[in-house]
């Protein structure tokens, strides 16, 4: 079996900019005094099965010279290659990195660049899966309840005297209501990393409709079979600056004001 890793890099991060306390990219970000993007990429840069690294960054023209100029040279030296990605949806990201990927690479792998605490036990229990099945996803069962919300109502409008002093309009607020619990029985989380057999994944991005939150969507759209494996609650997906401070803790790294000054970023 031999291994092409997409590691999808092009999404604008809004939801970790727009939080607060968010200075910079999630990817930039420093974890253990190397951006975390690198620490994604050596996730899988020394393991046998990998014969390449695709990273997919944005797709727009000043994004993705900016993103080379960081990372070109940086990932170069461990062994990965850059592709521009999509402009708007992840799967623009993947079919274009799949153009990407050699012919003699028998499969294909796709994670996420925001997950940079998969372990090697996980990455190896699903590549030894991918030996055995066309299509994996390491998968987490649910604890909490699930319930499904109501679309927004606008409430009676909130007083704001600072608004009534400056002559503004009362700003609305919008709520919601549960509308149904959901059974939990027999749905999981599912992660990253996903591995197809290459020409099943090529083939699924092949089809018209190709709308979707992960890669394993369209190999269920084809009728075919996913094996789910266990996953690992350590693979946390950085998406707000608390996350950092949880992967942080997960991989042992201090942050950079708690480093000696020679072992900052």
């Amino acid at each position: 079996m031999t291994i092409g890793v997409i590691i999808a890099a092009a999404g604008h991060a809004r939801r970790y900019l727009d939080s607060p306390g968010a200075v910079r990219h999630k990817l930039d970000e420093d974890l253990g005094g190397r951006p975390l993007l690198q620490r994604t990429v050596e996730l899988f840069n020394k393991h046998d099965s990998v014969h390449t690294i695709i990273v997919a960054g944005p797709a727009e023209d000043q994004a993705w010279n900016e993103f080379r100029m960081r990372y070109a040279d940086k990932l170069a030296i461990i062994g990965a290659a850059l592709c521009r990605g999509g402009t708007h949806h992840r799967w623009e990201t993947i079919k274009a990195a799949i153009e990407h990927v050699p012919a003699e690479c028998t499969h294909i792998a796709v994670h996420d660049a925001a997950r940079p605490c998969a372990s090697p036990e996980l990455i190896d229990r699903v590549f030894a899966a991918a030996e055995r099945w066309s299509a994996v996803v390491p998968c987490m069962p649910i604890a909490d309840t699930l319930k499904r919300l109501s679309e927004p109502e606008q409430a009676p409008s909130i007083a704001d005297p600072l608004a009534d002093i400056l002559g503004l309009p009362a700003k609305p607020a919008g709520v919601q209501f549960v509308r149904e619990t959901i059974d939990r029985a027999g749905v999981v989380a599912v992660q990253t990393p996903q591995v197809f057999e290459a020409s099943l994944l090529r083939r699924a991005y092949a089809q018209d409709d190709l709308a979707s939150t992960d890669d394993a969507t369209l190999i269920e759209r084809l009728g075919e079979r996913v094996l789910a494996v266990e996953g690992d609650p350590r693979n946390i997906k950085i998406t707000v600056p608390a996350d950092l401070v949880l992967a942080r803790a997960i991989l042992g790294f201090k942050p950079p004001a708690e480093r000696e000054v020679h072992k900052r970023f």
